[in-house]
């Protein structure tokens, strides 16, 4: 089994299936609607210079996060596609 990890955490490439996220309210129900969900697989395309904000690609769509939000969704890296 692979270390849980924040999505901010991971590189370019990994694919992380989702296990958790520490978010409440508003912010929530949009990432849920947006398909970050328990057992959803989220690859990590790109990352801006600073690091801020992470591009993923989930539910057959690219989504871009700020890191305080991919800092409260954790999950495992199942593989890299690098």
């Amino acid at each position: 089994m692979s270390q849980m990890i924040a999505l901010h955490e991971a590189k370019i490439g990994d694919v992380i299936k989702i296990t958790q996220l520490d978010i409440t309210g508003t912010m929530r129900r949009r990432l849920l609607d947006l398909g970050f969900v328990p057992s959803a697989e989220v690859k990590v395309l790109q990352k801006s210079p600073l690091g801020d904000p992470i591009a993923f690609w989930v539910s057959h769509t690219t989504i871009a996060l700020r890191k305080e939000e991919s800092a409260k969704i954790y999950g495992e890296v199942v593989r890299s596609e690098v």
